[in-house]
């Protein structure tokens, strides 16, 4: 009974560790990575204003063939949303709330727990044939899940996921 004990007010003291940790992490987040294609600007903007393109070289999609999703509205416009429920990936959406023709695109990511987050996709004329492609996330985590941003990040999967669209535009 006295190791059960022991046990128990360890487990306690970690937990409380956790917490207390936790107090001091930041809650909010932000990730880019951005990568050069050998395409127009606007070529590669019209592309990756639609959501569903995502489906050829955004990690997440690639990383479940099971996925399903529903779609409402017109793709590549203001209010266009984009709803995914999967086993392995959670369920979640993305909705298009801000559209700067052949700039920018700013999507309301939904992971059905705390405040949702902004995912960004901003495009820059390097020349007539190159374009910079910046892929960003920001948002807030609630206590105490913000201590996974010790442990977390999603560039690495922006940095995979914008090989991926390189790759695809390249081979066009």
């Amino acid at each position: 009974m006295k190791i059960l004990k022991r046990i128990l007010i360890a487990v306690l003291a970690l937990v409380a560790l956790i917490l207390i940790v936790a107090l001091f992490v930041p809650r909010d987040f932000k990730s880019e990575r951005e990568i050069v294609i050998n395409k127009p600007k606007q070529e590669v903007f019209d592309y990756i204003k639609s959501i569903k393109n995502q489906d050829n070289f955004g990690v997440w999609q690639l990383s479940d063939p099971d996925l399903k999703k529903t779609y409402e509205g017109t793709d590549g416009t203001v209010g266009f949303k984009y709803t995914w429920d999967s086993e392995k990936l959670g369920k979640g959406s993305q909705k298009i709330v801000n559209v700067v023709e052949g700039e920018r695109m700013d999507t309301e990511l939904d992971f059905g727990f705390g405040e949702p987050a902004t995912a960004s996709f901003t495009t820059r004329e390097i020349s007539p044939t190159q374009t910079r492609v910046s892929w960003g996330l920001s948002g807030r985590s609630p206590y105490p899940f913000n201590l996974m941003g010790l442990f977390f990040d999603v560039g690495d999967d922006f940095e995979k996921g914008l090989a991926n669209l390189k790759n695809v535009l390249e081979s066009n």
